[in-house]
Protein backbone atom coordinates (compact mmCIF):
# COMPACT_ATOMS: atom_id res chain seq x y z
CA UNK A 1 0.00 0.00 0.00
CA UNK A 2 1.60 3.28 -0.82
CA UNK A 3 1.88 5.49 1.79
CA UNK A 4 3.29 9.14 2.00
CA UNK A 5 6.91 10.43 3.30
CA UNK A 6 5.53 11.42 6.69
CA UNK A 7 3.95 8.03 6.92
CA UNK A 8 7.11 6.49 5.78
CA UNK A 9 9.47 8.17 8.54
CA UNK A 10 6.78 7.52 11.08
CA UNK A 11 6.89 3.62 10.49
CA UNK A 12 10.66 3.83 10.81
CA UNK A 13 10.35 5.94 13.97
CA UNK A 14 7.92 3.24 15.64
CA UNK A 15 10.33 0.26 14.02
CA UNK A 16 13.78 1.69 15.86
CA UNK A 17 12.09 1.97 18.89
CA UNK A 18 9.26 -1.01 19.34
CA UNK A 19 10.74 -2.98 16.51
CA UNK A 20 9.12 -4.73 13.20
CA UNK A 21 6.71 -6.95 14.67
CA UNK A 22 4.96 -4.13 17.58
CA UNK A 23 5.10 -1.84 15.06
CA UNK A 24 3.42 -4.11 12.40
CA UNK A 25 0.37 -5.04 14.89
CA UNK A 26 0.19 -1.05 15.41
CA UNK A 27 -0.08 -0.16 11.56
CA UNK A 28 -2.24 -3.93 11.26
CA UNK A 29 -5.00 -2.55 13.91
CA UNK A 30 -5.01 0.83 12.51
CA UNK A 31 -6.14 -0.85 8.98
CA UNK A 32 -8.39 -2.88 10.88
CA UNK A 33 -10.35 -0.11 12.36
CA UNK A 34 -10.25 1.52 9.03
CA UNK A 35 -11.72 -1.49 7.43
CA UNK A 36 -14.59 -1.45 10.59
CA UNK A 37 -15.00 1.71 10.29
CA UNK A 38 -17.03 2.00 6.93
CA UNK A 39 -19.85 -0.05 8.45
CA UNK A 40 -19.81 1.39 11.60
CA UNK A 41 -18.45 5.24 13.17
CA UNK A 42 -15.47 4.56 14.85
CA UNK A 43 -13.17 7.44 13.83
CA UNK A 44 -13.60 10.70 11.91
CA UNK A 45 -10.28 10.17 10.32
CA UNK A 46 -11.01 8.07 7.10
CA UNK A 47 -7.26 8.87 5.52
CA UNK A 48 -4.77 5.71 6.53
CA UNK A 49 -1.80 7.87 6.72
CA UNK A 50 -3.49 10.62 8.72
CA UNK A 51 -4.95 8.14 10.67
CA UNK A 52 -1.50 6.67 11.82
CA UNK A 53 -0.46 10.16 12.65
CA UNK A 54 -3.54 11.24 15.03
CA UNK A 55 -4.24 7.94 16.32
CA UNK A 56 -1.26 5.52 16.56
CA UNK A 57 1.70 8.42 17.66
CA UNK A 58 -0.75 9.96 19.43
CA UNK A 59 -1.61 7.38 21.42
CA UNK A 60 1.71 6.08 21.98
CA UNK A 61 2.78 9.85 23.20
CA UNK A 62 2.93 9.18 26.98
CA UNK A 63 4.74 6.07 26.37
CA UNK A 64 8.03 7.75 26.75
CA UNK A 65 7.18 8.94 30.18
CA UNK A 66 9.05 7.72 33.77
CA UNK A 67 5.56 7.43 35.10
CA UNK A 68 4.22 5.60 32.94
CA UNK A 69 6.92 3.33 32.57
CA UNK A 70 6.48 2.63 36.14
CA UNK A 71 2.85 1.64 36.15
CA UNK A 72 1.64 -1.76 35.93
CA UNK A 73 -1.88 -1.12 35.27
CA UNK A 74 -3.61 1.13 33.18
CA UNK A 75 -7.26 2.38 32.48
CA UNK A 76 -8.52 4.42 29.49
CA UNK A 77 -11.55 6.36 29.92
CA UNK A 78 -13.65 6.74 26.79
CA UNK A 79 -11.50 4.92 24.40
CA UNK A 80 -13.79 4.55 21.29
CA UNK A 81 -12.04 2.77 18.82
CA UNK A 82 -9.22 1.52 21.46
CA UNK A 83 -7.27 5.05 21.50
CA UNK A 84 -4.76 5.22 23.39
CA UNK A 85 -5.22 1.88 24.75
CA UNK A 86 -4.59 -0.62 22.67
CA UNK A 87 -1.77 1.04 21.17
CA UNK A 88 -0.38 1.35 24.26
CA UNK A 89 -0.84 -2.25 25.05
CA UNK A 90 0.99 -3.05 21.88
CA UNK A 91 3.90 -1.58 23.17
CA UNK A 92 3.77 -2.34 26.64
CA UNK A 93 2.59 -5.98 26.93
CA UNK A 94 4.27 -6.44 30.41
CA UNK A 95 1.19 -4.05 31.75
CA UNK A 96 -2.69 -4.56 31.62
CA UNK A 97 -4.92 -2.93 30.19
CA UNK A 98 -8.75 -1.96 30.92
CA UNK A 99 -10.87 0.09 28.35
CA UNK A 100 -14.16 1.68 29.03
CA UNK A 101 -16.51 3.08 26.84
CA UNK A 102 -19.88 3.57 27.42
CA UNK A 103 -20.82 2.09 23.93
CA UNK A 104 -20.74 -1.62 23.75
CA UNK A 105 -20.23 -1.85 20.33
CA UNK A 106 -17.19 -0.80 20.22
CA UNK A 107 -16.19 -2.47 22.23
CA UNK A 108 -17.15 -5.75 21.24
CA UNK A 109 -14.93 -4.61 18.02
CA UNK A 110 -12.14 -4.07 20.02
CA UNK A 111 -12.53 -7.66 21.65
CA UNK A 112 -12.37 -9.06 18.03
CA UNK A 113 -9.38 -6.97 16.98
CA UNK A 114 -7.10 -7.57 19.70
CA UNK A 115 -7.95 -11.19 19.78
CA UNK A 116 -7.21 -11.63 16.08
CA UNK A 117 -3.93 -9.76 16.61
CA UNK A 118 -3.08 -12.04 19.87
CA UNK A 119 -3.29 -8.97 22.05
CA UNK A 120 -3.71 -10.54 25.69
CA UNK A 121 -3.49 -7.82 28.53
CA UNK A 122 -6.42 -5.93 27.50
CA UNK A 123 -9.75 -6.06 29.41
CA UNK A 124 -12.72 -4.09 28.02
CA UNK A 125 -15.90 -2.34 30.66
CA UNK A 126 -18.84 -1.44 29.48
CA UNK A 127 -19.98 1.32 31.66
CA UNK A 128 -20.87 4.99 32.35
CA UNK A 129 -17.11 6.53 33.83
CA UNK A 130 -19.20 7.64 36.55
CA UNK A 131 -20.53 3.71 37.31
CA UNK A 132 -16.94 2.42 36.71
CA UNK A 133 -15.76 5.28 39.58
CA UNK A 134 -18.24 4.00 42.34
CA UNK A 135 -17.26 0.50 41.75
CA UNK A 136 -14.83 -1.35 44.09
CA UNK A 137 -12.81 -3.58 41.47
CA UNK A 138 -12.55 -0.24 39.89
CA UNK A 139 -12.05 2.64 42.31
CA UNK A 140 -8.96 3.87 43.43
CA UNK A 141 -7.16 0.47 41.41
CA UNK A 142 -4.78 2.41 38.75
CA UNK A 143 -1.48 3.25 38.53
CA UNK A 144 -2.33 5.45 35.57
CA UNK A 145 -5.71 6.70 34.02
CA UNK A 146 -5.86 8.05 30.25
CA UNK A 147 -7.94 10.06 28.71
CA UNK A 148 -7.72 11.33 25.16
CA UNK A 149 -10.05 13.72 22.88
CA UNK A 150 -13.35 12.49 25.63
CA UNK A 151 -14.58 16.19 27.40
CA UNK A 152 -12.72 19.02 29.30
CA UNK A 153 -10.61 18.50 31.63
CA UNK A 154 -12.90 19.80 34.83
CA UNK A 155 -15.39 16.63 33.54
CA UNK A 156 -12.59 14.82 32.98
CA UNK A 157 -11.44 14.76 36.52
CA UNK A 158 -14.04 14.18 37.95
CA UNK A 159 -14.74 10.77 35.57
CA UNK A 160 -10.82 9.95 36.24
CA UNK A 161 -9.10 11.05 39.43
CA UNK A 162 -11.53 8.63 41.18
CA UNK A 163 -9.65 5.39 39.44
CA UNK A 164 -6.27 6.63 40.34
CA UNK A 165 -4.39 5.27 43.11
CA UNK A 166 -2.89 7.56 45.27
CA UNK A 167 0.57 8.73 44.17
CA UNK A 168 -0.38 7.25 40.78
CA UNK A 169 -1.61 9.98 37.98
CA UNK A 170 -3.92 11.05 35.17
CA UNK A 171 -3.17 11.64 31.80
CA UNK A 172 -5.46 13.81 29.52
CA UNK A 173 -4.18 14.36 25.80
CA UNK A 174 -5.43 17.83 25.48
CA UNK A 175 -4.81 20.40 22.47
CA UNK A 176 -4.40 23.96 21.88
CA UNK A 177 -6.92 25.38 24.66
CA UNK A 178 -5.04 23.50 27.34
CA UNK A 179 -4.35 26.93 29.46
CA UNK A 180 -7.98 27.72 29.89
CA UNK A 181 -9.33 23.69 30.64
CA UNK A 182 -6.35 24.06 33.16
CA UNK A 183 -7.53 27.18 34.86
CA UNK A 184 -11.14 25.65 34.76
CA UNK A 185 -10.35 22.98 36.26
CA UNK A 186 -8.40 24.20 39.05
CA UNK A 187 -10.92 23.70 41.30
CA UNK A 188 -12.19 20.12 40.69
CA UNK A 189 -8.48 18.99 40.73
CA UNK A 190 -8.26 20.11 44.38
CA UNK A 191 -11.63 18.71 44.87
CA UNK A 192 -10.95 15.67 43.57
CA UNK A 193 -7.70 14.99 45.13
CA UNK A 194 -4.83 15.68 42.73
CA UNK A 195 -2.08 18.24 41.49
CA UNK A 196 -1.11 19.10 38.23
CA UNK A 197 2.63 17.45 37.89
CA UNK A 198 3.24 18.44 34.90
CA UNK A 199 2.07 20.26 31.59
CA UNK A 200 4.10 18.68 28.45
CA UNK A 201 4.00 19.51 24.63
CA UNK A 202 4.86 16.21 22.93
CA UNK A 203 6.67 15.99 19.88
CA UNK A 204 8.42 13.20 17.81
CA UNK A 205 11.32 13.79 15.72
CA UNK A 206 9.29 14.24 12.84
CA UNK A 207 6.69 16.02 14.50
CA UNK A 208 4.39 14.14 13.48
CA UNK A 209 1.88 14.86 16.73
CA UNK A 210 3.31 18.37 17.12
CA UNK A 211 1.31 20.85 19.26
CA UNK A 212 -0.47 17.84 21.26
CA UNK A 213 -0.36 18.47 25.27
CA UNK A 214 -0.24 15.57 28.12
CA UNK A 215 -1.74 17.40 31.61
CA UNK A 216 -0.13 14.72 34.01
CA UNK A 217 -2.26 15.39 37.31
CA UNK A 218 -1.21 13.14 40.23
CA UNK A 219 -3.39 11.67 43.01
CA UNK A 220 -1.83 13.49 46.23
CA UNK A 221 -5.17 12.23 48.58
CA UNK A 222 -8.51 10.20 48.31
CA UNK A 223 -11.08 11.13 46.16
CA UNK A 224 -13.98 12.14 48.64
CA UNK A 225 -16.43 9.13 48.64
CA UNK A 226 -19.29 11.69 47.10
CA UNK A 227 -16.93 11.91 43.74
CA UNK A 228 -18.12 10.78 40.77
CA UNK A 229 -20.98 12.30 41.43
CA UNK A 230 -24.41 10.56 39.44
CA UNK A 231 -24.27 10.28 35.56
CA UNK A 232 -24.15 13.54 33.52
CA UNK A 233 -23.69 16.06 36.73
CA UNK A 234 -20.00 16.71 36.04
CA UNK A 235 -20.93 17.54 32.71
CA UNK A 236 -24.31 19.73 33.63
CA UNK A 237 -22.33 21.06 36.63
CA UNK A 238 -18.58 20.97 35.94
CA UNK A 239 -16.79 21.89 39.62
CA UNK A 240 -15.27 25.19 39.05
Amino acid sequence: MQQNRQTELLIKELEEKYGEERTSMLVEYMDMILEKNQYINLTAVRDRDEALQKHIADSLSCDFMEEYEAAENVIDIGTGAGFPGVPLAIVSPDKKFTLVDSLNKRLRIIDELTGELGIKNVTTVHGRAEDVGKSKEHREQYDICVSRAVASLDVLCEWCLPLVKKGGYFVAYKGENVSRETEDAANAIKLLGGKIAEIRKVQTEEESISGHVLVMIKKVKNTPSKYPRQAGQARKNPLR
